[in-house]
């Protein structure tokens, strides 16, 4: 057993390849888009880099790829949080605890090498992809959302990672009988109007620009909450850039006050996952064919992001965008949505879920030890 740095075009792609040959018996896993694997690690292809310091490392067993891992110090991060926190992520390993330690030792020692004082992870080189699956094993993960094996736990406990935070995922399956409660459909008419609030969807004609408003919300709808730290204007158009083939502009909502400016938002995206199955991570010869035409049958969504700016997070603005995205989709029939990485101490958030009548399905986990 060894360790190798990435240097090379050709480790390059045994890293990126690794995960489409440990999961190929999976049933669970779905194959994400091997180009879009490619574009995280690419620093001319993803802002993100840009501010990050990276390392990627390969485990071998007699010349055979076994496991990998990336180490990064992300410096914006750094600055923000005001601690020097090293992270790891694009874990992936065989269930062979010597494996795993040589690689978390090989992440371990070059964050300290950059002066991080603690190594926290998994974390992804893109939005919204945190933590390991510790519940939920058996349900396919949505789109831009992580999957592993249970053993991936046990081999972190081991090593002396601990847990920093939990992310909880909901449901609502109007399939299986879901409706908003009555309730809320009287408290957020009563609140619109008391307030002046409206809701419209994005305006895909100025794409750039309403991604700009609406990252210039989230930045401060949850700059208190753990983990965040602001997204860059370079970001921001990376974003509209990747979500635009897949955006459904009726799901993508901006709330608004009483003087037209913007106070929220709402982003739920179809589980074009569904779509990928069975496709390898290619799209080609006919992946892309059948991505084009299936998108309009969809009945899975993940609700991607939710924010209310601090003003407003007492008027009930994210009940309003729960409500005309659900009104959104039920006029469409039977669909299933997912509402993923919700901080488990974020009370606010997780009483929503319940009053709403949601169901937990899953649990992500973020683990963290000092170095």
């Amino acid at each position: 057993m060894k360790l190798r740095r990435v240097t090379s075009k050709a480790e390059l792609t045994r890293f990126i390849e690794l995960p489409y040959r440990l999961y190929r018996d999976d049933p669970v896993w779905i194959p994400p888009l091997r180009t879009e694997q490619r574009k995280q690690v690419d620093r001319r292809r993803n802002p993100m880099l840009d501010h990050c310091s990276v390392e990627l490392f390969l485990a071998e067993d007699r010349s055979k790829t076994v496991g990998r891992i990336a180490a990064f110090v992300d410096h914006l991060a750094v600055r923000y949080w005001g601690e020097p926190v090293g992270l790891f992520g694009s874990f992936e390993c065989i269930d062979d605890r010597a494996a795993s330690r040589l690689l978390l030792e090989a992440a371990q020692e070059w964050l300290r090498g950059q002066g991080m004082r603690s190594m926290r992870g998994p974390w992804s080189f893109a939005s919204q992809e945190w933590g390991l699956v510790v519940e939920g094993f058996d349900l396919p993960p949505v789109i831009m959302a992580p999957h592993n094996p249970p053993w991936y736990n046990d081999h972190l406990l081991a090593f002396g990672l601990g847990k920093a935070k939990d992310l909880l995922v909901y449901v609502a399956d109007t399939g299986k009988g879901y409706r908003i409660p009555a309730r809320y459909l009287e408290i957020t008419e009563s609140v619109q109007r008391r307030y002046g609030i409206t809701v419209r969807p994005v305006n895909t004609k100025r794409l750039e620009e309403e991604i700009a408003v609406l990252v210039e919300v989230a930045n401060r709808s949850i700059a208190r909450n753990w983990g965040f730290y602001p997204a860059t204007e370079a970001e921001g158009r990376a974003l509209a850039r990747d979500i635009k083939p897949i955006l459904d502009p009726d799901l993508v909502l901006i709330a608004e006050g009483p003087d037209g400016k913007p106070i929220g938002f709402a982003i739920t995206l179809p589980d074009i996952n569904v779509l990928l199955r069975g496709l390898d991570g290619r799209l080609l010869p006919f992946g892309w064919w059948r991505l084009l035409t299936g998108r309009g049958r969809l009945t899975q969504y993940r609700m991607w992001a939710v924010g209310v700016v601090p003003e407003y997070q007492a008027r009930a603005v994210d009940a309003i965008l729960y409500r005309r995205t659900h009104e959104v989709l039920t006029a469409r029939g039977d669909v299933r949505v997912e509402a993923n990485y919700i901080l488990e101490d974020n009370v606010r958030m997780t009483n929503a879920m319940r009053n709403l009548g949601l169901e937990q399905i899953r649990r992500y986990r973020v683990y963290e030890m000092p170095i």
